[in-house]
């Protein structure tokens, strides 16, 4: 579409209307994020984060793509990540369980209400779960000054304790409402993605501001990430929209008397089929030791301690040796989760039901381990390109000052992915909301 088409974009009432509530859902949310949770002491929380504590690192990795809203123990400290762990958990359920990849085969449409029905009722206890450890964390490190009003064992504790955890249970949920209520009303299928989006953007001028309080090396940093910045999302675009195209031969229909030529064409694959999921499930594998230990880094048996405070340090986030075991993490869960992926395709039997074939490949079963063979051999780039940006920050972080450590942020592999796929996803979808209303570069004359 060329440029003169944009500049019809606030000329179509429904075009315009969506965009509005996008806007006003996603400031709803902001504002929503910097409400705290009922009886949280800030101070305290800033402190450890800020302090030498072996933990303060595992605080700032899980204050990432929370938005800010970690540091801040907004009722939004969680973001929508229970939701988005409960559907990975259900994806990863049906190729495992017959009887949920039948029904999803059986009727699509079905399976998908299937799907987001039970995705909302697994989010809760998600929630929960995470409420309470992200709770009994910042208190145990903090020595109990970030909840003082929270606990179980005291019977008058136990009705503030609840309305605590249920408060971060509601904000979850609020988060994830927002998010429908955008892909609904506003851009189509974007909401939970923009909610995230909103949460890492909000960050950005905060940690350019962080660069810039250096006098001394404050513009060339900034200089230098931005550069940084835009070669890697220059890289991440070109592949993101890397394929392969496999030559498929159709064959030919009748028309009346006469039989059409076979037709042939392209089925593309992928070469990171998987997205930003392995880094979600790198993440959240990798910081699960370092919250098991921060229990027990307070113990008064010192050789626990200091194991803890060991473990603490090296999954907290911190060093190198977090940093080899996240780039293989996010190489090994890209695999995975692009076979789970490809599996669910189909395309073998897809295929063999149009009377397709792959010129020199037996139809169905075949046909799916050729392409299985081939979507893993192109994997393998992206898998080591989507490693490589995800400790990008730790590349780079001996290289620059302690006082741009904060920008590094901006170049973090998770929070990239999410800003760029957003921003192209947003722009495609538009594009075709004008195509649609009339607006196509075919019917515009400038």
């Amino acid at each position: 579409m060329k440029r003169s088409a944009w500049r019809y974009l606030w000329k179509s009432e429904d075009i315009r209307k969506k965009l509005l509530i996008t806007l006003v859902l996603l400031v709803l949310y902001r504002l929503a994020a910097n409400i705290p949770v009922p009886g949280i002491n800030r101070l305290a929380i800033q402190s450890l984060a800020q302090s030498d504590n072996p933990a303060a690192g595992l605080i700032g990795l899980l204050d990432l793509l929370s938005g800010g809203t970690m540091t801040n123990f907004s009722i939004l400290a969680m973001g929508v990540y229970p939701y988005i762990t409960a559907q990975i958990i259900l994806q990863l359920l049906i190729p495992i369980i017959p009887a949920l990849e039948a029904k999803m085969k059986e009727d699509p449409r079905a399976g998908q209400k299937w799907m987001e029905r039970w995705t909302i009722i697994l989010t809760i206890p998600m929630a929960l779960l995470s409420a309470v450890g992200q709770i009994n964390i910042f208190n145990q490190l903090a020595g109990g000054q970030v909840l003082v009003n929270y606990g179980f064992s005291d019977p008058n504790l136990i009705l503030p304790s609840i309305a605590t955890l249920t408060t971060m249970i509601a904000g979850t949920m609020l988060g994830v409402w927002l998010g429908q209520l955008i892909s609904e009303y506003g851009i189509p299928n974007q909401g939970l993605s923009l909610i995230i989006f909103a949460g890492i953007v909000s960050q950005i001028p905060s940690n350019i501001l962080s660069l810039l309080s250096d006098r001394t090396n404050g513009w060339w940093m900034v200089i230098v990430i931005l550069v940084i910045l835009v070669l890697t999302i220059f890289a991440i675009v070109f592949v993101q929209q890397g394929r392969r195209n496999v030559p498929v031969l159709f064959p030919g229909r009748r028309m009346g008397n006469r039989m059409s030529m076979p037709v042939r064409s392209n089925l593309p694959l992928m070469v990171n089929m998987a997205g930003m999921i392995p880094l979600i499930f790198a993440q959240a594998i990798l910081t699960f030791p370092a919250i098991v230990a921060s229990y027990f880094v307070p113990s008064q048996t010192e050789w626990l301690a200091s194991f803890a405070s060991g473990v603490s340090r090296t999954f907290g986030g911190q060093g190198a040796v977090y940093a080899i075991l996240y780039f293989l993490t996010v190489v090994l869960f890209t695999f995975f989760y692009t076979d789970v992926l490809f599996a669910q395709q189909n395309y073998g039997e897809n295929l063999k039901r149009q009377g397709a074939q792959i010129p020199g490949v037996v139809r169905g079963g075949p046909t799916q381990k050729y392409l299985t063979r081939v979507q893993r051999r192109i994997t393998l780039p992206g898998a080591l390109f989507l490693g490589f940006v995800a400790v990008l920050p730790y590349i780079l972080r001996p290289i620059f000052p302690a006082s741009a450590q904060a920008g590094l942020f901006l170049i973090s592999a998770a929070g990239l992915l999410i800003v760029v796929g957003v921003v192209r996803d947003t722009f495609t979808i538009i594009e075709t909301e004008l195509k649609l209303h009339g607006y196509d570069e075919n019917l515009i004359r400038s």
